[in-house]
């Protein structure tokens, strides 16, 4: 396994990229930070230092011209964690001017998705997102290898052509 990815070579990464930047979470929860249990506690959505380091790194990407993508695969009914993220896309991922969209787990039969969360950036770089069984982060891989590359970008526009845009999702 790889090493973390740090805020810090995660920018590196999406500062080369020129055209793309493409993300596929397939995970029901992940790691209860703060934000999310306060979400729990009161039903507010509260950006924190993270989330801002995030609407600035991916703003300026876009700024440049990058198109940056996030496919969200979720059970249905949705998770409290999904539920938590569908409400945080606005402020967040929509304001940094990424593209979201959503794909029930059960609209995913006939795809073959591979078993951890990924980014691809530019068709070129692929980074693997590695998690513990209960959601804490694990570990990152980095690879040029071209046909994971390949396989990982068409799988994203398999998902991508057959889900729904995050303003017209409706999970509830």
């Amino acid at each position: 396994m790889g090493t973390s990815l740090t805020n810090e070579k995660f920018e590196d990464l999406l500062s080369t990229a020129t055209q793309s930047a493409i993300h596929l979470e397939s995970r029901d929860a992940y790691m209860a930070d703060a934000s999310f249990t306060r979400w729990q506690e009161t039903g507010i959505v509260a950006k924190d230092a993270n989330d801002e380091w995030w609407i600035s790194t991916v703003g300026a990407a876009v700024a440049r011209g990058v198109k940056v993508r996030r496919a969200r695969i979720v059970s249905e009914p949705l998770s409290s964690y999904s539920r938590w993220l569908w409400e945080c896309t606005p402020p967040v991922n929509l304001a940094a001017g990424e593209l979201v969209r959503w794909l029930p787990r059960h609209r995913t039969a006939g795809l073959v998705i591979p078993p951890a969360d990924f980014w691809v950036f530019d068709t070129s770089v692929l980074v693997w997102n590695h998690f513990t069984g209960d959601g804490e982060w694990a570990s990152n891989e980095v690879t040029r290898d071209a046909a994971l590359v390949d396989l990982c970008s068409n799988t994203f526009e398999s998902v991508w052509e057959r889900a729904a845009d995050h303003q017209e999702y409706r999970p509830f």
